[in-house]
């Protein structure tokens, strides 16, 4: 069926970047998933064709386009499974803190750097003992002067291994009242006296993409360096996870159809007690129900998108996309791969990586679980 919500331009942008994608991106994917990270070039190479920037502003590099521009990027990564590649991590979550937040300074030394693929972004949200619960960060950042004294702990960083700058959640005031009032959020350089990067972990499934522990210890940080105002980091991170949680229904919906276009092909063609195993009503039900809820979803995600664009308040909708979107996911691979039999238990069969890359997206930007008390709060509920 199809989808109106992108117009000739977006449509000549994905099959620029369709074709980019499958000569620069796809060859690379094999030794991203042995490196267990990707390549400095491939970032470059990006940044040089305005992948990196496609709705960032002009003045900074950027081409200005609207976010769905950015969906097509997401999609068609999803498209080769290029899960190792995370250019939403880097343009769609962290890169608008710079340029909704950022000061003209901040722009010019980071923004268009970031834009080009010189600089390399993360956030580093989560602790070892702290996860969905932001307010309660114990990694604290004490005015010295002229610099913030950073110490603590970060940890599931993607891109901690191969990324320059990140967007530090810090508590400048540990004693506030409540607590997320003294959160504020720094731009820590990878090279600062105290920063360390901790272990490359070994993780389930995202073997290209590299996830670190990152540690802190009196770690100074020029204070120009932090990111709008003391104490207005809660604010911020809720004002941006809106457009990170909708990345990840995207990319999770795009991915339920490539998991489901292949296994599609594979009962065709696969024969069990003398046809196809397409031509059994049990196959049938289960590829028609799933092809159903594909469709359903990608309704939503559609409706979404244009709210998104339009710049409408949906973080309920989004808490809905984000949850009912990866979750099906995860669904939609289980059964993929249940209908591959043997074969989809072997790793030379591309279901095997999408069952376990599909457990993760119900955890990250906040869990499915956090996602269901927002939209009940929002229902009035709590």
């Amino acid at each position: 069926m199809r989808r109106d919500i992108f117009d000739d331009e977006h449509e000549l942008f994905r099959d620029q970047f369709r074709r980019f994608a499958e000569t620069e991106v796809a060859p690379k994917l094999p030794g991203w998933l042995e490196a267990g990270k990707t390549d400095r070039e491939t970032w470059r190479l990006c940044g040089e064709a305005g992948y990196l920037g496609a709705n960032a502003p002009v003045e900074y590099g950027g081409a200005g386009g609207d976010w769905l521009f950015d969906a097509v990027i997401i999609e068609e990564l999803a498209r080769i499974r290029a899960h190792s590649l995370m250019l939403s991590l880097h343009s769609d979550i962290c890169m608008p803190y710079l340029t909704s937040y950022g000061s003209e300074d901040q722009k010019q030394k980071y923004l268009t750097r970031a834009i080009s693929g010189e600089v390399l972004l993360g956030i580093a949200m989560t602790e070892p003992g702290t996860g969905s619960d932001l307010a309660n960060v114990q990694t604290r950042a004490i005015r010295d002067g002229d610099d913030y004294l950073l110490n603590g702990a970060k940890t599931f960083i993607s891109s901690g291994q191969i990324g320059d700058l990140f967007i530090v959640v810090a508590k400048t005031d540990p004693q506030a009242s409540p607590p997320h009032n003294g959160i504020s959020l720094l731009l820590v350089e990878a090279d600062s006296p105290g920063f360390q990067r901790g272990r490359n972990l070994v993780k389930l499934g995202l073997k290209g993409q590299d996830t670190s522990e990152l540690f802190f210890e009196d770690c100074r940080v020029p204070a120009e360096n932090l990111l709008g105002g003391e104490g207005q980091g809660f604010k911020m991170l809720m004002e941006k996870l809106q457009q990170e949680r909708l990345s990840i229904a995207v990319g999770s919906i795009a991915a339920c159809r490539r998991s489901f276009e292949d296994t599609l092909d594979y009962v065709k063609e696969r024969h069990a007690f003398g046809r196809p195993i397409g031509t059994f009503q049990n196959t049938q039900f289960k590829l028609a129900e799933l092809a159903t809820e594909i469709e359903v979803g990608q309704a939503f995600i559609d409706k979404l998108l244009s709210a998104h664009v339009r710049g409408d308040d949906i973080v309920s909708e989004v808490s809905m996309g984000k949850y009912w979107c990866s979750d099906l996911q995860k669904k939609v691979a289980g059964e993929c791969l249940q209908l591959f039999g043997g074969y989809g238990f072997m790793e030379e069969y591309p279901i095997a990586a999408d069952y376990r890359d599909a457990a993760v997206q119900s955890i990250y930007a906040g869990t499915n679980e956090i996602m269901k008390v927002i939209i009940a709060r929002r229902l009035g509920l709590g």
